[in-house]
C-alpha cells in the first residue's frame, strides 16, 4: 500500500508595519486599567520607532477629541484625558427592601 503524501500548507505569516507595532503598543498603554484610572499615560519613544511612524500615530493621537498631548524633551509624550460622561454618572447602588423578620 502506498502511504498518501502529506501536503504542505503554506504558512502565511503577516509581518506587522511599524506604525501598526507602535499603534498596538499606544492602544496598550492607553487601555491599561491604570492608565485608565488616572486618566493619564506617558509613551516613551523606542528606537525601534522611525521618525515616519512616531509622526504618523501622534498626528492621529492630536486629532483625537478631548485628549491633552505634552511633548516632553526625552522624546516621550504625555497624555491627559477626562472621564467621559458615561464615567460621571454616580453608580446604582442595589438596596433590598427591608422585610420583617419571618419569627
Amino acid at each position: 500500500m502506498a502511504k498518501p503524501k502529506k501536503q504542505d500548507k503554506a504558512v502565511v505569516r503577516h509581518e506587522v508595519s511599524g506604525i501598526e507595532r507602535l499603534g498596538l503598543r499606544a492602544s496598550s498603554m492607553i487601555n491599561h486599567p491604570i492608565a485608565q484610572e488616572r486618566r493619564t499615560v506617558t509613551i516613551h519613544r523606542l528606537d525601534t520607532d522611525g521618525d515616519r511612524e512616531w509622526e504618523e500615530v501622534m498626528g492621529l493621537l492630536s486629532e483625537t477629541d478631548g485628549i491633552d498631548m505634552t511633548f516632553n524633551d526625552d522624546e516621550s509624550v504625555t497624555l491627559k484625558w477626562e472621564a467621559s460622561a458615561e464615567e460621571d454618572r454616580p453608580v446604582e447602588v442595589f438596596e433590598p427592601a427591608e422585610e420583617p423578620a419571618p419569627f
